[in-house]
């Protein structure tokens, strides 16, 4: 049987930042940022709000601008080998991340099989943000699901991997889970742990694992 490996992308695939930070990193904009993030973990407020706020934040932002925010993140080294062994195994990846789907679905570039982020409106922006489109924890099981559908596996052959509360509902969701450099509490709830700078160390952890 295929298995389906589903990557977190910021403090995962980005290690130590997200995608909106280096967004705004290229803006000029990480006090601002900053205070958004803080917001955003501690609760006070939820995606949908952020995704309103950064839009407002990002008025001026330009496609070169996410193009330089995309090559400048601190990715970990070994990303597009790891999904190249994942397709040449016949197996599956994909990317689901509560960022900006414009952002995210630069990965299919990479070798993932499918991408999925937050609807924002096309850069530049000529219109506001549909807080309808934006993703949360519960979304990133319902489009796992979608793409065991897709790919033809279940729930019991999907591998996540990612690092903060946002990930919580996917790991208990799945099999197997591989916490990337994660905080202590998702550490605890995943079947792998791995802390370091290199998705292949990571991806080793379980590439050898059977796949039932």
């Amino acid at each position: 049987m295929a298995r389906l490996h589903l990557f977190d992308l910021d403090g995962t695939l980005i290690r130590g930042s997200a995608a909106p930070v280096e967004i705004s990193r290229q803006l000029g904009l990480l006090e601002e940022i900053g205070v958004l993030e803080r917001d955003l973990v501690s609760g006070r407020i939820g995606p949908p709000e952020y995704a309103v706020e950064v839009h407002a934040l990002w008025s001026g932002l330009t496609a070169d601008h996410v193009a330089a925010a995309f090559d400048a993140a601190p990715w970990l080294a070994g990303i597009k080998e790891v999904w190249r062994d994942i397709r040449e195994r016949g197996d599956y990846c994909a990317v689901i991340s509560l960022s900006p789907s414009f952002f995210v679905e630069r990965l299919l570039g990479w070798g993932a099989h499918a991408a999925y982020g937050s609807r924002f409106p096309e850069v530049p922006f000529s219109r506001p943000v549909d807080p309808s489109g934006i993703l949360s924890a519960a979304a990133k099981v319902r489009i796992a699901d979608r793409l065991c559908t897709e790919f033809g596996v279940g729930r019991a052959d999907c591998i996540a991997y990612g690092d903060s509360m946002s990930d919580v509902e996917l790991f208990g969701a799945v099999s197997r889970s591989v916490a990337v450099n994660a905080d202590g509490h998702l550490a605890g709830l995943a079947t792998h742990s791995y802390a370091g700078g290199d998705l292949r160390e990571a991806y080793g952890l379980v590439a050898g694992t059977d796949g039932n």
